[in-house]
């Protein structure tokens, strides 16, 4: 069996040379960053967050991102507004919007994260949960709790 290739050659990735990290909201899976590939634009993790838990409200100052649904469905936020999204659907996240990805639902939702650029001034995401209006944002639409 042959090694794998140096990250300055890698294109392909395949499960097995994917690096995977538990985060306090997601499961991580990532397909994208210098370590694997050698991105210089792209970021690309595949996310699972489970039933009841988000990532809340939080902005990236110097990345944009785009969300992309592969499965379950998402109450997803940029800025003010929120949609729940489905399979197949997706938002934009411009620079420095505050963002959140909930899961009020019975069943994990597992979405694409695809950030640029991949070197980001520290820090790289600011916590905006504890501020508001986004402290209480949800609550005041009668919305669930998430853990």
């Amino acid at each position: 069996m042959n090694a794998p290739p140096a990250v300055s050659e890698q294109r392909f990735v395949t499960a097995a040379e994917s690096r995977t990290d538990l985060t306090p909201y997601t499961l991580n899976t990532w397909l994208s960053r210098p370590d694997i590939v050698p991105c210089e634009s792209l970021l690309l993790v595949r996310a699972t967050l489970d039933a009841g838990r988000c990532h809340g409200f939080h902005r990236h100052p110097t990345r944009e991102e785009i969300i992309y649904i592969l499965s379950g469905q998402a109450e997803q936020w940029c800025g003010r507004e929120h949609r729940i999204l489905k399979a197949g659907e997706m938002v934009l996240i411009p620079k420095n919007e505050i963002h959140g990805t909930y899961n009020p639902f019975r069943e994990p939702v597992i979405f694409l994260a695809m950030l640029s650029p991949v070197e980001a001034e520290e820090p790289g995401t600011v916590n905006e949960w504890d501020h508001e209006p986004w402290a209480s944002l949800r609550q005041s639409l009668g919305l669930p709790e998430c853990r």
